[in-house]
């Protein structure tokens, strides 16, 4: 995979390009930091909502923010009126939070012209660029895509994904890493769950990595300081399987993972939201 980031300078020359979609993959919900409020609405120019919550998530699963289905996701990037040919930059308002499950969610559906904004909303602020109290669908008709033209660049990708029955059949696995996105205090089993019925603990085998560790302030670390992380962790593992809470910060480490030269991360969709509150999965504190 290639490098998947774009800096705020690069979006900032390339913001009118026609081919160029914006899109503000905000969750109304943050759970492992604490969150960035703001005062008014705000967004950066030309921005589309990517609705992770409500529209990009499979609302008949059991599990929390669950993938949503190859046609909930076919209609719903449709309805942005994303294109064949569309190039997609994607930013949230907490900096690097829930903007890398939005671009793992078009990775896992096939969709590769895709990339995270470094540092996000908060970057572009801080460095005093112009901003936008409106997304564009409040006020310019970009028209819905014909789903039928987006045939030729999806193709849902199976292997980018995990169920707990696939990651509990590779725990004993020598050749594979289970890598938990959340804080050392739940990791461990210190404190309890944010989420009922839910059991405290980890995944036997996996190893903790927060997320916050592959961050430096808004942005990603660099690529040399990515590799000395993973190398730490998983030199020898070439299949690398990331978890969380339910499946969101998970993909941080999976986009810090690729900035890294990883090609072949997988997320587990479910995480600890779904493994923890199974009394029939094992579980180490």
């Amino acid at each position: 995979m290639e490098y998947p980031l774009v800096s705020t300078q690069w979006l900032e020359a390339h913001l009118t390009d026609p081919h160029l979609v914006l899109l503000d993959a905000s969750m109304e919900t943050v759970i492992g930091k604490e969150p960035l409020v703001y005062d008014e609405p705000i967004c950066i120019p030309r921005s589309r909502r990517f609705d992770l919550e409500n529209v990009f998530c499979d609302k008949t699963s059991t599990q929390i923010h669950a993938l949503p289905t190859f046609e909930q996701f076919s209609q719903g990037i449709a309805q942005l009126g994303i294109e064949a040919d569309s190039v997609i930059v994607i930013y949230d308002n907490q900096g690097i939070y829930s903007s890398p499950r939005a671009w793992w969610t078009f990775k896992v559906m096939g969709f590769n012209r895709v990339y995270v904004l470094d540092g996000g909303l908060p970057q572009w602020i801080e460095e005093d660029r112009i901003t936008s109290s409106r997304y564009q669908a409040e006020g310019v008709d970009y028209g819905p895509t014909d789903v039928d033209t987006l045939v030729d660049v999806l193709q849902y990708h199976p292997e980018r994904v995990m169920d707990a029955e696939a990651v509990l059949s590779r725990i004993e696995d020598t050749e594979t890493a289970i890598v938990d996105a959340r804080g050392a205090p739940r990791f461990l089993g210190q404190v309890s769950e944010p989420r009922p019925g839910v059991r405290s603990g980890h995944i036997p085998r996996s190893v903790n990595l927060p997320f916050a560790q592959v961050l430096d302030g808004n942005k990603i670390k660099t690529a040399s300081e990515l590799q000395a992380i993973y190398q730490g962790l998983a030199a020898d593992k070439p299949a690398r399987i990331f978890s969380c809470g339910s499946g969101i910060t998970a993909c941080i480490l999976i986009l810090a993972s690729v900035a890294a030269g990883h090609t072949h991360p997988i997320l587990y969709d479910g995480s600890w939201a779904d493994w923890g509150s199974r009394t029939d999965l094992p579980i180490e504190c």
